[in-house]
Order: structure tokens, then sequence, then C-alpha cells
């Protein structure tokens, strides 16, 4: 049985570069907790590439880690919704992205969140997989988290099964009973999702929906006992699938980044399936200036970050996928990204053709991208680009200010119509229209 420990208040080191909404003002306790259990790891014959894997107990170890829990105080306003976030170590320290991108969605919805150090590194500390410094030395580098002990990447898919069944039952006894669990990742962790739901998910059935978030063409593997997996490695691994047979909706959300860059999903795209839905996202990249704010200078990246609207998407689709994991509709299906000799076929901008569409792209001031300059450090390529478009190309599209800003809102009511936005961030996306831009190229 896995217990759940509270730490005293303090500062909890979760990774983030762009400030949430206010939690105690939106009636949230932020809480920390020491999650200590015993969990399996698993081995496989074969983990073919449909997804369709039959795992095996292998052992069983110890162990004891961290989690950072945001829920509703007031049992009337939650939501009875739980997302379980596995905690991304890529930058060889945790961090949550999908917080990042989803708060003002769990917060208006009164759902709550739990962020998980599932991985070894985050716990026990280790090498940034996109060069940023020297080694972390993980949670247990600091006196507040010296009692945390991890076993190894072989056991981070039952640390998080163990976890999020601790935090159901924690839940019940406030704000109340958990109804619609589910897993959400981004980048390497959507990786371990992928490994999560094509293995574990038909074992444990603990998770009611999945949203995998950025992944790559490979799984994350299976790992060995007191070792971190290295994504280094592994993501050249041969492409994987989703497996199709599920009972729970799986949501995939892909950017330009994932399909063709570094992380090569392109050749585990696959059809949508009965519970499956993927979403590839035109104008977008692994990572961005709403996921930086205010930190993008740190990073020097030879152009300015991608500043597409991904954040928008992700909201809809965890709203979609709630909604379908709770007996509702199944989520929108999308086009794909237009995609020709491994390359993005491109309209007279410089844009993505194909994908789900946001007024960013089909009102485009601006050419998105999910590439940068070659030759840029690893960090500046997952952040994708954004460059301008020339002024004489702005002033044919748009001869004046009213028209681009009319275009602009026909595209976000498009995006809305077709469940890509939502409603509620409507104005949020009508006020990052760029008039200033059209403006200029029209003074000439």
């Amino acid at each position: 049985m896995t217990t759940l420990t509270p730490l005293p208040p303090g500062e909890h080191g979760l990774l983030a570069a762009r400030p949430g909404p206010d939690l105690a003002a939106a009636g949230y306790v932020e809480s920390e907790l020491v999650a200590s259990g015993t969990a399996r790891s698993w081995s496989a014959a074969e983990l073919p590439q449909d997804g369709r894997w039959a795992l095996a107990e292998r052992d069983r170890a110890d162990f004891a880690t961290r989690v950072v829990l945001r829920a509703p105080a007031d049992p009337a306003t939650f939501s009875g919704t739980l997302l379980v976030e596995w905690l991304n170590v890529s930058s060889g320290t945790d961090a949550a992205p999908d917080w990042t991108y989803l708060a003002e969605e769990v917060v208006r919805r009164g759902h709550a969140w739990a962020g998980v150090s599932a991985q070894h590194i985050g716990v026990m500390g280790g090498v940034s997989a996109v060069g940023l410094g020297a080694p972390s030395a993980g949670l247990r580098g600091q006196e507040r988290y010296a009692a945390l002990h991890h076993p190894g990447d072989a056991y981070a898919y039952d640390v998080y099964t163990e976890v999020a069944g601790a935090l159901v039952d924690h839940l019940a006894g406030g704000p109340g009973p958990v109804t619609c669990l589910l897993a959400v990742g981004e980048s390497q962790s959507a990786y371990a999702l992928t490994t999560y739901a094509n293995g574990l998910q038909p074992l444990t059935g603990r998770f009611d929906g999945f949203l995998v978030h950025s992944r790559g063409g490979a799984a994350m593997p299976l790992g060995e006992p007191g070792a971190a997996v290295d994504i280094g490695v592994f993501r050249c691994d041969p492409p994987v699938r989703v497996r199709d047979d599920l009972d729970v909706p799986v949501v995939m959300v892909q950017t330009e980044t994932d399909l063709t860059g570094r992380l090569a999903y392109l050749p585990a795209r696959q059809p949508d399936a009965d519970r499956v839905r993927l979403w590839e996202v035109a104008g977008t990249a692994h990572a961005d200036k709403f996921q930086i704010g205010d930190c993008e200078q740190y990073l020097a990246c030879p152009r300015p970050v991608n500043r597409g609207q991904q954040a928008y998407v992700v909201r809809a689709a965890v709203r979609h996928l709630e909604a379908w994991a709770r007996g509702g509709p199944a989520a929108p299906a999308a086009e794909r990204l237009e995609v020709e000799d491994g390359r993005f076929v491109t309209d007279e901008v410089g844009n993505a053709r194909g994908g789900v569409r946001t007024p960013a792209v089909d009102a485009a001031v601006e050419v998105l991208s999910g590439d940068t300059e070659p030759g840029a450090p690893v960090i500046c390529e997952l952040f994708g680009s954004t460059l301008p478009v020339e002024p004489e190309r702005l002033a044919a599209a748009y001869p004046d200010v009213a028209g681009y800003l009319a275009a602009y809102e026909r595209a976000t009511d498009a995006a809305v119509a077709a469940g890509f936005v939502l409603a509620e961030d409507r104005d949020e996306v009508l006020a990052e229209a760029r008039p200033d831009l059209v403006e200029e190229a029209l003074r000439g």
C-alpha cells in the first residue's frame, strides 16, 4: 500500500518559467507530499510496433518520491477530475510543462492536478538531456527531500500507478471523490505514457484517459533496476504506435517539431481509432514562448522562439478528453499536417498546411515553425522559431487593419467551432492579434 505523508510548507522546487494562476485567489490549496510504497518492474518477450504489448512482472522495490498536489479547498467546487502529470526530467530536474499549458483550464473547471516525480533523475539527479548545465543533484540534493529514494526507471511506471491510486484515496477525504482520473505528460513524459498505455494500462486499468503531448516516434524502454533510462539513446529506437484496442480514450497532441525534428514521430503516425485521436498542430513547436515566458532571453537562441497557439489547443484537448472519458462524445478528428519527402508543405506565407488550425496561421502575420537555424543548440531546436512576414506580402494580404482583424476573428471563430479552441479562450486568443505588424507594413 502506498502512503502519502505531507511535507511541511516550503519551496517545492518545481521548475516553471511562467507563473500560473493565483491558486489562493482561485480557492485552491497546494500541498507537497511524500509517497512511499512498493513498485513493480516489468519485462516483455517482445514489444511490437503496433503497441499491443504483453508485460509480465519482474520484481519489486521500495520507493519514496515527491508529489505536488493542487486541488480546490471547497468540495462544492471540485469537479471530481484529477489530472496526474508525469513530471518531465529532460532538464535534469522536475518540470511541469503541461501544468503551464493547462493551468487556466484546470482552475476554471475545478479540477485537481498532481505532479509526480516518477523518474529516477528527478529524485536522484542526473544529466540534462537538452544541454542545460552540469548534472543535477535531484531532489535528494536538498535537505528537505533527504528521505526520498528511487529504485530506478524500471519501477517508474508502477510508481506512477501507485501514486495515482494513493491520490484518489487522499482526495476522497477532501475535497471529494475522484470520478475521472486522467494521465498527462509532455515530451519525455509522453514517451513514458506511450509505454504506460501500451503495457501497463491493460494490466492496471488505473486511468480513465490519456493526454499524450509531444511524444517522439519511439516509446520509453521498460528500464533496468537502479538506473535512469537515457532519452539520448531510446529516442532512436524503432517507432511504436499507441495501441488502438484500449477501453479508455487517448488524445495525442503533436507539434511540427515532434514530427520531423529530432523526436522523429512521423514514422509512428497512426490513423484515428475508436478510442484514439491524433491532433497535429500547424505553426507550433515542441516548446514555445507561452512555455518559457519572460525567460526567453536566457535561451540565447538564434531566432525568436515559436509564438504559436499550442496552449489553447492543449486546453481544448483535455476538455474533450475528460468528456470522452466520462462517456460523452469522442474528441473531434483532425486533418494531418501535409508532409512530402519528410518536409512540411507550406502556404504562400511559409506556414505549414493542414493539421489543426489556429488564427496565428490562418490569419498569419508571422511565419511560425517548429524548426530553427541549422546547428542551433538542442534546446533551441525544441523551441522552434518565429520570423516576420515580408511587409510587401502583408500589405497585399491586408489592405487595412480592420480587414486583418476581421480575418483573425473569423479564424478564431472557426477554430472554436471546430472544437480546437475553447469558447472560454476566445477573448484571450483575440487579444493575441498583431495589428501593429499590419500597421507597420501598411506604412511602408
